[in-house]
């Protein structure tokens, strides 16, 4: 699917397709094109009328800074990491934006809420945005602020993990362990997508187009390193609880030994008078002892209290 963005004067119109297109002047006046899972079709068809070449699913999705960004004399092409957190495991979702004069295209093959809000704002107030650069900075202010979200979020969720460990704490918390990877590999994804944006916004930053319109980017890098410092504030906190986590098990577990050790010997010096009075040797003389039962039972008993008085004693019970 295509929508074009078509701006004359202070109106703007969307037009879904690229059909309208038949000169250069219904081509200045596009100021973005967004394509939704496009066929082939699609893209040959933008290609052709921009002169152009979209970079393939493959090549958008490498990770050297080359295939991220890549500037040549007349356009940039950028492809940037958009955060996905509405399924059970969080992913980034790779989208392509070529910019060429005063036109921005975007590829993507995902529904995304940025592009939905950005799309009302867009729709709501077509002045504040003059061409596809001034589009293209207000959709990754929008990313922007909703990684902070789910960062602060994920915070909000390390914090109920952090007091239940220290409040409410069970042997039958196991699955805490579970959370705690799940929340290490969203900080992880949130953190390579916001690098992955410091990158692209540093290099944007530095080329000679747009030279009167950067005064966002450097407020950008700015929430991006923000944001960095607590991914890594959140992964500081996540290996404590981590840490802590596995030593509360660990004491769950000594303590689990420590009885089975004090039942073991506890048992150990009874069973062993009953072992050698069990024994069946003709020549044993207390085998005839007329009280001999009697006093085996009491010496067993005797063995088996002596350790727990000691153990009282000792305070290891």
């Amino acid at each position: 699917m295509i929508n074009c963005y078509v701006k004359k004067g202070n109106r703007l119109t969307v037009v879904e397709g690229v059909e309208f297109i038949d000169n250069n002047e219904d081509k200045s006046s596009v100021i973005w094109i967004d394509m939704l899972l496009p066929t082939i079709d699609e893209i040959r068809a933008v290609e052709n009328l921009f002169d152009m070449k979209f970079p393939t699913k493959q090549e958008s999705e490498e990770i050297e800074l080359s295939s991220r960004y890549w500037e040549e004399d007349n356009r940039i092409e950028i492809n940037s990491y958009f955060l996905i957190n509405e399924t059970k495991e969080a992913f980034n979702e790779t989208v392509s934006f070529i910019l060429q004069g005063e036109l921005l295209i975007s590829v993507r093959y995902k529904k995304l809420q940025s592009f939905n809000t950005f799309t009302k704002k867009l729709l709501t107030s077509p002045r504040e945005f003059k061409n596809g650069y001034s589009i293209f900075c207000q959709i990754i202010d929008i990313r922007i602020d909703a990684d902070a979200d789910i960062i602060e979020n994920l915070s909000k969720e390390i914090t109920k993990i952090r007091k239940h460990v220290f409040t409410d704490y069970s042997n039958d918390d196991e699955d805490i362990l579970e959370k705690i990877s799940t929340f290490e590999d969203l900080n992880m994804k949130i953190r390579e997508n916001l690098t992955d944006k410091q990158r692209i916004l540093n290099s944007l930053l530095k080329s000679q187009k747009f030279l009167d319109d950067k005064s966002e980017l450097p407020i950008m890098l700015k929430d991006i390193r923000s944001l960095i410092d607590h991914t890594n504030f959140n992964f500081e906190r996540l290996d404590y609880l981590q840490n802590i986590f596995i030593g509360l098990l660990s004491i769950e577990q000594n303590k689990v030994i420590k009885i089975f050790t004090i039942v073991n010997v506890i048992f150990l010096p009874p069973t062993l008078i009953a072992s050698i009075y069990g024994m069946n040797f003709d020549f044993m003389p207390e085998l005839h002892f007329e009280y001999g039962y009697l006093y085996s039972i009491a010496f067993m008993i005797l063995a088996a209290v002596s350790p727990l008085i000691i153990f009282k004693k000792k305070g290891w019970i």
